[in-house]
């Protein structure tokens, strides 16, 4: 098993290294001169020539891409071309906003998804489990900026029952120490500020949680019907053991493995989904960060917030990969 997370370690490098390839030449590819994004309006000719000079923007690609990967080998993600802030220091900022809105939606798509899934299962080619498919695929019809900004409309602006947008109320008096609101108001014994902030996390996270919830729910209900036609399941009922211990130590127990890889491959798509759902909720994380860097052109940002994205849906998949050991003792890695 170490040899092969090990193994598994080493085999990200050539995948970054690959994605940081075709990242920096589909950027440079797209229409749009960084410089003359940053002035703006008082862009002139002149300016614009001498700022592409500063940045380097006249050099040929492949010496650019040699000294941004010089770079990052060093930890440098290089700086934003706008407020020249290291890309480093705003992603570390950032990013607990975005693990928390995701941490969240994965908490209620699996919460909500893996029981729905089991108890239509359960009630296969029912009205319950007609119900469950009709939800199921509203879920991934519905787009996150519809959805996000039908549950403002409704939650917050008729019902007045939760905030639209932000993570915490702007007056609350909160000391930031770890950019996690709810972490951060528990360290302070706050009990309010950790509720407001859950509040302001409701939305969002259902939002961007409902797409993976109706995929989650269908794998489940797909997997528990397969295990359940099983030949040891049949074995076990016929031998008079309880439908509990037959759901929780034979069905379940094996049908887990297709769940949780449809959990790991979700993950890449809340990391997605978040650019979306942290703009209409003015969630300040780094989808919102990414939102900012391709309406400026600006390279760094966009690049580094991919590679760091990207380095966590593999990692995220290599706990997957370990995790199927763990489920099933069966598998062996070579």
């Amino acid at each position: 098993m170490v040899r092969f997370i090990v193994r598994r370690l080493i085999g990200t490098i050539p995948v970054l290294f690959g994605l940081s390839i075709i990242l920096f030449a589909f950027i440079h590819l797209l229409p749009g001169d960084p410089a003359s994004a940053i002035l703006g309006q008082h862009s002139t000719p002149e300016r614009v020539a001498a700022l592409r000079a500063y940045m380097g923007l006249d050099d040929p690609l492949w010496q650019q891409y040699l000294s941004y990967l010089n770079n990052l080998l060093h930890g440098d993600l290089g700086s934003s071309v706008v407020n020249q802030q290291p890309v480093l220091k705003e992603l570390l900022t950032r990013f607990p906003a975005t693990i928390e809105l995701t941490v969240a939606a994965m908490i209620f798509a699996a919460g909500v998804g893996i029981p729905l899934g089991r108890y239509a299962a359960r009630h296969a080619q029912s009205w319950s489990d007609g119900a469950v498919t009709v939800v199921s695929l509203l879920g991934i019809s519905i787009p996150v900026f519809v959805l996000g900004l039908t549950l403002q409309y409704v939650f917050a602006v008729q019902l007045d029952l939760l905030p639209a947008a932000g993570r915490i109320d702007p007056r609350a008096n909160l000391q930031i120490q770890s950019n996690f609101v709810l972490i951060d108001s528990l360290l302070m014994g706050r009990l309010d500020l950790f509720l407001d902030g859950l509040s302001h996390l409701i939305l969002p996270a259902i939002a961007l949680g409902s797409i993976p919830l109706a995929i989650i729910c269908r794998i489940t209900r797909a997997s528990v019907l397969d295990v359940s036609n099983e030949d040891y399941v049949r074995t076990a009922r016929a031998k008079g053991l309880g439908v509990r211990r037959i759901n929780g130590r034979h069905i379940m127990r094996n049908a887990w493995l297709p769940v949780v890889t449809i959990l790991g491959l979700q993950v890449g798509g809340l990391l997605a989904g978040a650019v979306i759902t942290e703009t209409v909720f003015a969630w300040g994380g780094v989808g919102r960060y990414v939102v900012d860097g391709i309406s400026n052109r600006d390279y760094f940002v966009i690049q580094s917030t991919i590679l760091i994205f990207a380095l966590v849906f593999l990692v995220v998949n290599l706990l997957v990969d370990i995790l199927y050991a763990v489920l099933n003792p069966r598998i062996r890695y070579a």
